[in-house]
């Protein structure tokens, strides 16, 4: 399956249930005043978020006042170009650090511990060496789960005790890493909502004791949020982004939501690049993010073969 068809698989809920609506706005319809009273409406409820839209459709109305457009399906490529500007391609990032330490963080049910063990599996695809380390102590459930993923992938995983410092695994993983010569840690933090101030005071220090295991860690603090959830997880998102110091976003479940709309949101609203996407429930099934795969995904429906 190339690139393009397993996004577009993968997005297939997102385009039909929402995009799939906005197509048939752009079907053949006359430009009329009520036109962008529609289309905002269909724009915030495919989760694009109000400042998305208010881009989109100021340089919509740009283009038609411009160019003396009469008819709707003549803005098909100006919507499409206006999308793949809002959502730039993610920055590098490199493995140059030996450990590379990497933390998880997000709400319960996110996806973080399946998303760990499916970033080791990439990364041992590229030759590296990889440590899981579960510091994810309240929910024993979470420990098993990525002990079980490792005994899948082979990869080794440090754990501590149910209900155990969640700090004290991560130094262990850390320094286990940096003396047998591991090329990557990636930690599972546990999940917490983002109003409960103890947890979130929690997940500082374990952020603080990476730093103190290995100087200037973590390098990355991906932030793994659930595309089902929509525009409510942008407020968990900027708490988070305010307590860690988040660097990226793994968007996941994108192949179950119909809410994919959300990546604009998460680009205009947090300034977040989104690093990886879930697009299925097998290991390779998360994929670096693809902005011109995940636009090509959203907006096929306006291109019908």
């Amino acid at each position: 399956m190339s690139i393009f068809n397993k996004w577009k698989e993968g997005l297939a809920k997102t385009r039909q249930r929402t995009f799939g609506q906005i197509a048939n706005l752009f079907g053949a319809t006359e430009i009329e005043d009520d036109i962008w009273d529609d289309l905002e409406a269909l724009l915030i409820q495919a989760d694009l978020g109000l400042e998305t839209t208010d881009i989109i459709l100021d340089a919509l109305e740009e283009v038609v006042d411009t160019e003396g457009l009469t008819r709707m399906n003549q803005l098909t490529d100006a919507l499409i170009e206006q999308m793949r500007n809002l959502i730039p391609a993610p920055p590098p990032f490199s493995l140059e650090h030996k450990p590379t330490i990497i933390l998880l963080v997000g709400v319960n049910g996110s996806g973080k511990t399946t998303s760990a063990a499916k970033l080791g599996a990439r990364f041992v695809k590229q030759g590296k060496t990889v440590q899981l380390a579960a510091a994810d102590t309240y929910r024993a459930a979470a420990i098993e789960q990525l002990q079980a993923w490792g005994d899948r992938l082979n990869l080794p995983v440090i754990a501590g005790q149910t209900g155990g410092d969640p700090g004290a695994v991560t130094f262990d993983a850390v320094k286990s890493a940096a003396s047998r010569n591991i090329d990557v840690v990636l930690v599972d933090t546990a999940g917490r909502l983002h109003t409960r101030y103890n947890l979130m005071e929690e997940l500082k220090k374990v952020h603080r004791v990476a730093g103190k295991a290995l100087k200037g860690a973590p390098h990355e603090v991906w932030l793994v949020m659930d595309a089902t959830t929509g525009q409510n997880a942008l407020q968990q998102a900027k708490a988070f982004k305010d307590a860690v110091k988040v660097t990226g976003v793994i968007l996941t479940k994108l192949d179950s939501s119909a809410r994919g709309g959300m990546a604009f949101a998460i680009q205009q609203e947090l300034g977040l690049p989104i690093m990886f996407a879930g697009l299925g429930e097998k290991p390779e099934d998360l994929e670096p993010f693809n902005p011109d795969a995940f636009v090509d995904g959203i907006m096929a429906e306006f291109k019908p073969e």
